[in-house]
């Protein structure tokens, strides 16, 4: 078994649900974890035999650019993609943060953590 993480992807996005989050946007911090067994790829040296983290930012990036409520809902989604699409990933969390939410006091992120395995 072997662990992959991509550690603080920056993205600006527009989920919240205020009116005004989905007219102004706002920065977010995603961090996902994929576990999987990357033996085979340690001994091909080969990307078709590994989990691509290319691919997992491609997800992120694309499922951040779909407006949500929720962070709950776009982390739903990028956990259904990375199991629909990469065969290799045996369980997966994500972490979907949202910087300076608009709480009314002094918040540097709120975070939702998720995972889900096969």
């Amino acid at each position: 078994m072997g662990k992959i993480k991509l550690r603080n992807i920056k993205v600006f996005s527009y989920h919240g649900c205020l009116d005004e989050e989905g007219k102004i946007g706002s920065d977010y911090r995603v961090d996902l974890t994929v576990k999987g067994d990357l033996s085979h790829s340690a001994k091909t040296d080969s990307l078709a035999d590994t989990i691509d983290y290319v691919h997992l930012n491609k997800i992120v990036k694309e499922e951040m650019a779909i407006r949500a409520k929720l962070l709950e809902t776009v982390a739903e989604r990028i956990l259904n993609r990375v199991l629909d699409e990469l065969l290799l990933v045996q369980k997966v969390k994500v972490g979907v943060s949202k910087i300076n939410p608009p709480l009314g006091g002094d918040v540097g992120m709120v975070t939702v953590y998720r995972s889900k395995s096969r």
